[in-house]
């Protein structure tokens, strides 16, 4: 048995491919100048900080060959999949379909939209594009995760507090067993994403558990040995 060191306790790898990384919305809106994040008065460096540990687990999970899953929340062209109370949301003077410095807002195929180089899928990867802050709402993930017999989610991205805690509870409803890795996770707000890691892990792991990414390496170093 192969053990992660984690919060509120020790998680237990999966000794088979039921095992995946889900990695949340790493897209250039959030991420980079003049994307929705920005645009929205966030500073955006905070989320940046992440990559190069999001890129370490990715590349630990392909050399591994152990299934990946990435998301992006993006909304068709003619924004038929996103909520009027969405789209709406907010008084800054660009929304969701607007033509901003990267390209229409939110909108698949869009530059902004596109996940950031440093972190693009290769072509064996699963991206899910969804209309929502949770990766399952709307999209097919659930019914993949199960064709692929698939347990155990090692979950990375953005934001903590927004789309990855979503994920998270939308996964324990289904009975999936997360970990979030919390190095690989920010928030705009410091504060919220400290909240969240608690509230994850809290009454025993009520919704799942946390862990840095060097236990999380460590363990599917020892757990492939």
């Amino acid at each position: 048995m192969v053990l992660i060191s984690a919060q509120p306790y020790d998680y237990e790898l999966p000794v088979s491919s039921s095992l995946a990384l889900l990695i949340i919305d790493m897209q250039r809106d959030f991420l980079e100048p003049g994307g929705f994040g920005e645009l929205l008065g966030n500073n955006v460096s905070r989320l940046q900080e992440i990559v190069p540990t999001v890129k370490l687990l990715l590349e630990a999970f392909r050399s591994q060959k152990l299934p990946i899953f990435h998301t992006v929340e993006g909304h068709l062209p003619d924004l038929s999949d996103c909520p009027r109370a969405k789209q709406r949301r907010g008084q800054g003077e660009l929304r969701i379909g607007d033509v901003g410095p990267m390209g229409r807002i939110l909108v698949l195929g869009e530059p902004g939209n596109a996940i950031i180089p440093q972190l693009e899928p290769l072509p064996n990867e699963t991206v899910i594009t969804k209309p929502g802050k949770g990766a399952f709402y709307g999209t097919k993930l659930d019914t993949l995760l199960h064709e692929q017999e698939i347990t155990h989610l090692i979950i990375a991205g953005v934001t903590t507090e927004v789309c990855v805690q979503t994920t998270m509870r939308e996964a324990n409803d289904r009975g999936f067993e997360c970990l979030l890795v919390e190095d690989a996770t920010e928030s705009y707000f410091p504060e919220f994403k400290q909240s969240t890691l608690e509230m994850i892990r809290a009454q025993g792991g009520i919704v799942g558990w946390t862990a840095p990414a060097a236990n999380v390496l460590q363990a599917l170093e020892k757990s492939h040995n």
